[in-house]
């Protein structure tokens, strides 16, 4: 499809010229992000996350490298080290600060992603392979964490690789071998901590490179939109710049001030305090948690105390991780030909619910493993699988969904019209964009 305001790319230069006819860089930056970019007319700023995540990665990128001039990776000086570049090392406790932080950030908006892409069901047929690529980035972010976190050998670092790598002696005849393997010993030390800075160096840059995969795979169906309707011609659809770049870089002011904010004023509101402390062997902290956005994750693997033919952590450690690869299977979980949550009743109060739902798991994980956050871990846990497995499915066969708009452009200049849907089920319906 042509549209009439895609210029073609013209370098103005003869420098440009020169390079475009040798290395078309800024041509390509031109049509994937630029003018030439057709983007649909109707996004709202729940898109600005994705460009969010991107930015923080980029943070994190770069004060990483720079710590990492200055961090020692040994059993015996990795926690001065992280103390040298704090008191010692110009700027180093804000260098610091921005890392740490911005790894919080950086879950911080791509949860919001996910989510957005949940509600307006960005896993939907063409872009299942957006969503996957979007799925494999956050399972390497959450592996780069869990290494970086083990870095500053404090005591949480220090417990928190005991008890994340012994998930895997979970497995019978080959857990314990694969920890063994993974640590290169029997308990974190110098082996572990070594292996632990060199992936987490690497992994940043990979994820780069999946996030490049992730935007070419986007390109090819177009971005979605909140009503899930297909572009049917150019009048539905702006130039991504300069109408986006300015409604993203807004965004990403507002979230570099909430980033300030936090370095300057509550800098350690989400670490923790035992992280201060150096690792110690022989004194178990009271009270073992990761880093707050494992929380949910970790309240789902407490949630099993009793085995029923396996063991129970190995039952934990199934779900923990199950939960995470059940959202691969989501666009043949989630039938329904509607994409947008706006168009669909039933399937929005549920998708509330499911919010809710993750923000109790991590209020459990978070807490005591006593016997109150232990029920409620387990009767959470088990609405997040229903939810998925159950529900889900259910809401796209017998749903009847609202009528969608005739185009983008209708939703935009005349309102949409919510009326009763006819009778019959969701199948029934015509399929968004179509």
């Amino acid at each position: 499809m042509s549209f009439s305001w895609a210029k073609p790319y013209e370098p103005k230069s003869p420098f440009m010229r020169w390079l475009d006819d040798r290395l078309p860089l800024p041509r390509l930056a031109y049509g994937a992000v630029g003018g030439g970019y057709p983007v649909p007319r109707n996004l709202n700023y729940w898109w600005n996350y994705g460009v969010l995540a991107g930015l923080f990665l980029t943070i994190q990128i770069v004060t990483g490298i720079v710590l990492a001039m200055h961090y020692y990776a040994s059993a015996d000086g990795a926690f001065n080290s992280v103390e040298h570049i704090m008191r010692d090392v110009n700027a180093g406790w804000l260098l610091r600060y921005a890392h740490m932080n911005g790894a919080s950030f950086f879950f911080i908006v791509t949860y919001i992603h996910i989510f957005r892409g949940l509600f307006f069901g960005s896993y939907k047929a063409p872009r299942e392979l957006v969503w996957m690529l979007g799925l494999v980035i956050y399972l390497l972010m959450m592996a780069t964490a869990f290494m970086g976190y083990v870095l500053p050998w404090g005591q949480m670092s220090y417990w928190g690789a005991q008890v994340i790598t012994g998930f895997f002696s979970a497995f019978p005849l080959v857990g314990e071998p694969i920890r063994i393997w993974l640590l290169g010993g029997y308990a974190p030390d110098q082996a572990a901590l070594t292996r632990f800075f060199s992936l987490h160096y690497l992994l940043p840059f990979v994820i780069a490179a999946v996030i490049i995969l992730h935007i070419w795979a986007l390109h090819i169906p177009g971005s979605g939109n909140p009503t899930g309707v297909n572009v049917k011609d150019e009048k539905d659809t702006l130039p991504f710049h300069p109408f986006y770049t300015a409604k993203d870089g807004f965004g990403a002011a507002v979230f570099l001030l909430l980033f300030a904010l936090t370095l300057y004023f509550a800098p350690n509101y989400m670490g923790h305090p035992d992280n201060y402390i150096p690792a110690n062997p022989l004194a178990t902290p009271a009270h073992i948690v990761p880093e707050w956005y494992f929380w949910p994750f970790y309240a789902i693997l407490r949630a099993f105390t009793v085995g029923f033919i396996l063991p129970a952590k190995l039952w934990g450690v199934l779900a923990m991780f199950s939960s995470i690869l059940l959202l691969f299977f989501l666009p043949w979980l989630d039938t329904s030909p509607v994409r947008s949550g706006h168009y669909r009743p039933i399937f929005k109060r549920f998708f509330w619910l499911l919010v809710l739902d993750v923000l109790v798991l991590g209020w459990c994980g978070g807490a005591p493993a006593t016997p109150f956050y232990v029920g409620m871990s387990q009767f959470a846990a088990a609405y997040y699988f229903a939810h998925f497995l159950i529900i889900l499915p259910l809401i796209a066969r017998y749903e009847r969904p609202l009528p969608l708009p005739n185009s983008i452009t209708e939703a935009v200049l005349h309102g949409e019209t919510h009326k009763t849907a006819p009778a019959g089920p969701a199948r029934r319906q015509p399929a968004a964009g179509k």
